[in-house]
């Protein structure tokens, strides 16, 4: 059997397609998975570090972009299309996901076309305009959240969470030796990092060190702004782990207390599943301010406190960390309002629905195409 996926861009496309992808592994061994995505994306480093194949196609980026842009990137969709059949001929795919981005359309049109079983996977809580476009070539098309399903064939849709990796459900055995002394609170802004944040944080960090002795940071700045953040810490003398990009989230996630991040609806999915109390500072300029209704969810539900980017400030965001960490009793309730909204069956609530239908039997040792009416 071979599935192939198209995501990438951002780790919030592509992460949830690692998840599906290591579940049909899991049921399957014998699977092959092959992921469609560009030389513009993050897809390249995270797939190769996730030992999963890429096959790039031609696509470009519409939304948010300039008349010109946006002409370039439509005249890339025949290119991609093409580009997609012949893949899907060479390696002869059963199933076709799509989840969200640029690559997507392309690939779904091109399974449709060649009469391929094909669905989608919209992770957020409003739909991007891929997965709108691309809606009527698929199947079935998989929700995060039932908001968004005001955006779709009502008779195509199933609501079932966000595929999160499994490691994120593995409590690390070795905790107390993993986990710093201390409160330790885990900081990033997506995979491409966030500067805004980054500037708050070191604003704010004098504040903190002073007001929360003991305090140990994981800092993920994102490529462009490592260096400056990591010679800030270091001038400050603040014990901190500063990156440019974080492989192993599940292990980093499990030791934080609390966690300061933007609001991707793959990272609402991890802190959920992990139980984890968070500040979420949603991305201003994320189109239909997605982001913002991600993180208003989970504030509602009392796992997290929302910081608009309008009010960020390094005095902000340092009293907001210094008061959920200085009241323990708030700090567990959060979190345990946060795990109580997670959702983990996901991925396999999806590959169910892909071998049914696929016309597939399948258990643990075996995969069969059904016969028969």
């Amino acid at each position: 059997m071979t599935i192939v996926i198209a995501a990438g861009g951002t780790g919030g496309h592509l992460y949830p397609a690692v998840a599906l992808a290591r579940e049909f592994l899991r049921r399957d061994p014998s699977a092959n998975i092959l992921f469609v995505g560009t030389v513009r994306g993050i897809e390249s480093r995270v797939l190769a570090h996730e030992r999963f194949e890429l096959a790039l196609i031609t696509a470009k980026p519409v939304m948010g972009k300039g008349l010109l842009d946006v002409a370039r990137g439509m005249l890339s969709v025949p290119i991609g299309i093409w580009q997609s059949l012949d893949i899907l001929k060479r390696r002869q795919a059963d199933l076709v996901i799509g989840v969200g981005g640029y690559t997507s359309p392309s690939v779904l049109v091109a399974a449709a076309l060649k009469g391929i079983a094909r669905v989608i996977l919209e992770p957020n809580a409003h739909p991007g305009m891929a997965n709108k476009v691309v809606a009527p070539f698929a199947q079935r098309v998989f929700l995060a959240f039932e908001s968004a399903g005001a955006s779709f064939d009502r008779r195509k849709i199933r609501v079932v969470g966000t595929p999160i990796r499994q490691e994120f459900l593995v409590q690390p055995t070795d905790s107390a030796s993993t986990k710093p002394a201390g409160r330790h609170v885990l900081i990033f802004g997506g995979s491409q990092g966030a500067k805004a944040i980054n500037s708050a944080v070191l604003e704010g960090l004098p504040l903190m060190s002073q007001r929360l002795p003991g305090l140990t940071i994981t800092h993920q700045t994102g490529e462009g702004d490592f260096e400056r953040v990591r010679d800030v810490y270091r001038a400050l003398g603040i014990r901190a782990t500063v990156v440019p990009f974080l492989y192993d989230m599940p292990a980093v996630l499990q030791t934080a207390d609390l966690v300061v991040a933007r609001a991707g609806a793959m990272t609402i999915a991890e802190l959920t599943a992990c139980g984890k109390a968070a500040i979420l500072i949603p991305l201003p300029t994320a189109i239909y301010d997605h982001q913002m209704k991600n993180a208003r969810a989970m504030e509602a539900a009392g796992g997290a406190v929302v910081l608009p980017q309008t009010n960020l400030t390094g005095v902000k965001l340092g009293g907001m960390i210094e008061t959920v960490l200085s009241d323990t009793k708030q700090l567990e309730k959060m979190q345990r309002k946060s795990l109580e909204m997670r959702r983990i069956d996901a991925g396999e609530v999806i590959v169910d629905e892909c071998y049914a239908l696929m016309g597939v039997t399948h258990d643990i040792n075996q995969s069969t195409r059904a016969t028969g009416g």
